[in-house]
């Protein structure tokens, strides 16, 4: 079941292929959960602390979104949805 500020199937296919895949270390917490936790803080606006924990733990998935902030993550994700938006005529 998808919920409300969730990211859609669509959405997830477009987004999955350029996250960064973890070289070594132990498992981590799903990248769709965490990226859904993260569309979730932003979409309704509350404080990292707020996020609900069946997201995982408010600070792993800061940790994240900072470290998908740096390394440009954010920054494909929008060029890819920008470029299938533009292929659609959308743009």
């Amino acid at each position: 079941m998808i919920r409300r500020h969730e990211l859609s199937d669509a959405e997830w296919e477009l987004v999955q292929p350029l996250l960064p895949q973890p070289a070594f270390g132990r498992p981590r917490l799903d990248d769709r959960t965490v990226l859904n936790g993260i569309v979730w803080k932003f979409r309704t606006g509350v404080a990292w602390r707020d996020v609900p924990e069946r997201y995982g733990s408010w600070a792993g998935l800061h940790t994240r979104f900072r470290r998908w902030a740096a390394d440009g993550t954010f920054e494909r994700m929008l060029q890819a949805a920008q470029a299938q938006a533009d292929a659609a005529g959308d743009i």
